[in-house]
């Protein structure tokens, strides 16, 4: 009897959804036809759209985009801001902000070309994006060595992997951990000839793909254990940290290098050879960003932001 109801409900909801946004009814036409109050009309579109019967997409007119980014250009030297639509959903703002990096690089990724692939969520939105792309005859490296939680999918050398799969090129795995105990074990690693070998070729990259982190008690380092949550908390009251790029290397808002326990612990390209690459693209799809993509732009490394429109209207009130 439950389950009929629960049918008949949605039934109700399609019927009259279907009515109002496909057939372009007046909600006091449907209120007649139903029976219904026009205000019962109201709340059961919006029912409709909470249960996901109704998804509601709105897209930017381009020139709505570029004068965002025309304004970000005009106070960071930037070569391109990728804009997407704003969303509520973490998942989906991701997705957003993957799409237009997956259709730059469609447009800009040439044969022959190298790509220094950095870790986490939305750097692997990107690979994972479908949609066919033209096959490039590319590399792509892994800029920063694996890690086992919390989990694969997320790891530069997957989505390296994945990245190559989706552009018809090839793959370079880093043999190493992204994370070690102390600097002399770091440099024990170095000292590996195929170790070193990989991060010369992820240096001289064209591109480097990287994502922005933020400080907060779950963050994606916190998750790695790299960090526990007082370790966040105190680097970001207590030493003035705003965020990192490419998932260790730690900036203040004023886009200087600030140290903490990760220094001289990771296994990866460091900012200041990011610098040296090209073309780098940061991603940071979470509206919560703002001041970590502020911190990121003025370490000079950054040539592509691909972040929210929110991001960018914040980061513009902040700096005017």
């Amino acid at each position: 009897m439950e389950k009929n109801t629960l049918s008949q409900d949605t039934e109700l909801l399609t019927e009259i959804a279907v009515a109002y946004y496909q057939d372009e009814i007046t909600q006091e036409e449907i209120a007649r036809k139903f029976g219904i109050s026009r205000i019962k009309v109201g709340r059961l579109l919006k029912r409709a759209r909470e249960e996901g019967i109704v998804e509601i997409n709105v897209r930017y007119h381009p020139v709505f985009s570029t004068r965002l980014e025309q304004q970000l250009l005009q106070r960071f030297p930037l070569q391109r801001a990728l804009i997407a639509l704003d969303h509520q959903d973490d998942d989906e703002q991701r997705r957003q902000v993957a799409a237009l990096v997956s259709a730059h690089l469609s447009q800009n990724l040439k044969d022959n070309a190298v790509v220094a692939v950095g870790q986490g969520r939305n750097v692997a939105a990107v690979a994972d994006y479908p949609g066919s792309v033209p096959t490039r005859n590319c590399h792509f490296i892994s800029g920063i060595g694996g890690t086992h939680r919390p989990g694969d999918a997320i790891n530069a050398d997957h989505i390296s992997r994945r990245l190559a799969k989706k552009f018809g090129g090839t793959s370079e795995t880093l043999y190493a951990p992204a994370y070690v105990e102390n600097r002399a074990l770091k440099d024990a690693f170095m000292q590996n000839g195929t170790i070193k070998e990989t991060l010369d070729r992820a240096r001289k990259a064209d591109i480097a793909l990287v994502g922005i982190g933020d400080m907060n008690e779950n963050s994606y380092m916190v998750k790695l254990g790299w960090f526990s949550p007082h370790e966040i908390i105190d680097a970001s009251l207590n030493q003035g940290v705003t965020g990192d790029v490419a998932g260790y290397d730690f900036f203040n808002a004023q886009g200087q290098h600030v140290d903490t326990v990760m220094n001289d612990r990771v296994i990866g390209l460091s900012i200041d050879e990011l610098r040296k690459i090209p073309c780098v693209i940061a991603i940071a799809a979470e509206n919560t960003k703002a001041m970590a993509i502020l911190g990121a732009l003025r370490t000079g490394a950054i040539d592509i932001i691909a972040t929210s429109a929110q991001n960018i209207r914040t980061l513009l009130n902040m700096t005017k």
